[in-house]
Order: structure tokens, then sequence, then C-alpha cells
């Protein structure tokens, strides 16, 4: 691993890493928040997974979440939404191609080489992390933000009994119902729908998929909010009775200002289910 950048921060480190990614074939950058507490022993972890046009970057500078983690001794995780390179396949469109990975495993060329998100952030980062910094593996929760967010709630439940707590800012719930969704699935894995349910939260769990206890916030404001489905996955967690809160916070859209004014409420949640 190639450490980019290293800074205090709250009395911690935020690291900035790029590697070279056997799952995604090219060099991947994330950055990673570890608190002070990291110095004596392992800590709790938590993903945060972006959106759209996002890098690692965005939620790292934007979200105001490292004050908080410092405060709940946690680490944070920020992965890439995308493989990244000049070989890599792109789209002229802002919501497909590089930038827009929908944390999916590709079967579709050209996307297929790279674009294997889904294994990236569930298997090979992990490993390389656990590996090489003091992080709790028995404790760990993942959050994200729209596409990211729907990447948080497919991947706690592809993963089922890895994370402790499953957190979204505005996500993408039904992308089979979505035009944030159906260009990119069909493009990604194919015109085969079957295969995409896997990757909408609101079909698995219909489908009897397990979930950790879930805390949502989404502007009633949001300008997407035709494209995110919200109302499909309260149907969802309601009709399953998934533990889960599910708010809808007046006045807010679907900035990083909406995101960063909630983001101390998502990392206590996430401590209080951590013990952190």
């Amino acid at each position: 691993m190639d450490i980019q950048a290293d800074n205090r921060c709250f009395g911690g480190r935020q690291l900035v890493i790029t590697h070279a990614s056997e799952s995604c074939a090219c060099d991947m950058t994330f950055g990673l928040f570890l608190p002070a507490e990291a110095e004596t022993g392992p800590v709790p972890v938590l993903w945060y997974l972006s959106g759209l046009t996002c890098t690692h970057e965005n939620a790292m500078v934007k979200a105001g979440a490292q004050a908080h983690a410092a405060a709940h001794g946690m680490a944070l995780v920020f992965p890439d939404t995308s493989p990244r390179g000049g070989d890599v396949a792109d789209d002229a469109a802002y919501d497909l191609g590089k930038g827009a990975g929908f944390y999916v495993n590709a079967t579709q060329d050209p996307w297929a080489p790279h674009f294997q998100m889904k294994s990236y952030v569930l298997d090979e980062l992990p490993a390389l992390l656990m590996k090489g910094y003091p992080l709790d593996a028995k404790r760990q929760g993942i959050t994200g933000h729209s596409m990211g967010g729907h990447g948080a709630l497919t991947l706690a439940m592809s993963a089922e009994g890895r994370f402790s707590s499953v957190s979204a800012f505005a996500p993408i719930c039904n992308p089979t119902g979505s035009d944030w969704g159906r260009k990119q699935l069909s493009a990604y894995l194919g015109d085969e729908e079957s295969t995409w349910q896997v990757y909408d939260a609101s079909v698995m769990i219909n489908s009897g998929a397990a979930l950790p206890p879930v805390l949502i916030d989404t502007g009633v404001d949001d300008q997407f909010g035709d494209l995110l489905k919200t109302e499909v996955l309260a149907q969802a967690l309601t009709a399953q009775r998934i533990e889960s809160q599910l708010r809808l916070q007046a006045g807010y859209d679907h900035s990083y200002f909406f995101v960063s004014t909630f983001t101390g409420d998502h990392i206590a949640f996430h401590a209080s289910h951590m013990g952190a």
C-alpha cells in the first residue's frame, strides 16, 4: 500500500492510501481515519460508501465525520465509487462508468474486467485493512449516501452477520424500478432482470434477506426524490418488520449540507450497536 497523505486529525490520523487492486484490476484509492485509540489496540470501523460522481474524497472532506468518529474511538473507511485509470471503461453520462460503480460485480463487457466493486468492498479491501491496521473485524458498521446508501443496504444483506448496523443518507431504495438503477443494472449485468434482484434493497428485504438495525435519513426537499423510491423501501421494512428508523427531514435536500447535518446521529447510532 502506498500512503499518499497522512494528516493529524482530531487526535488521530487521516490517511489516503493507493494500492493495486486484484478485484478491479487497477490502482484504487481510499481514505482511512484512525482514532487515537488505534495506537493501543483494535477499534470498531464504519464503512462509508459515496454516491454518483464521487471519489474517496467527497465524504472524507465534506461529511464532518472524523470529529464524531473520534469521540467514539471509531475508524472510518472511505472507498472510491468505481475503478479508475486509462484502460477502465467509461461513459459520457455522469451516472454510468467511472464514479458510478453502483457496488455491483459487472458481468457484461466492457465493464466486467474492472467493475467488481461488490467484491472489492466486501472482500478485497477488508482483508487488506484487517491485516494492515488495528481494526476490529467483529465490530463493523456500514453507511452511505445516495448510490452509496444503495450499496450499504445491499452489501449488508449480502454479507449477513458481518455488520452490526447499517444506515443510509437518501439511499437509492428500489433501483430496479428507477431510472437510477435500470440503466446501470442493464449495462453492468445484462437484460435478464432476475440477475438484478440482489442489488435492490427493497426486493431483497421482501425476499426475506436479513438486515441488522437500520437508520435512514432522507430530505423532504430532496431534488432526486422521485428517483430514490423511498416509499418502496419503507413499505418493505414495515412488511418484513425490520428493526428500523426511516426519518424524513423537512427542508433538507440531497447535498452534503444535508449529510453533514445528520452524520453525528448516524455515527452515534453505529457506535451504540458496536459498543463504541
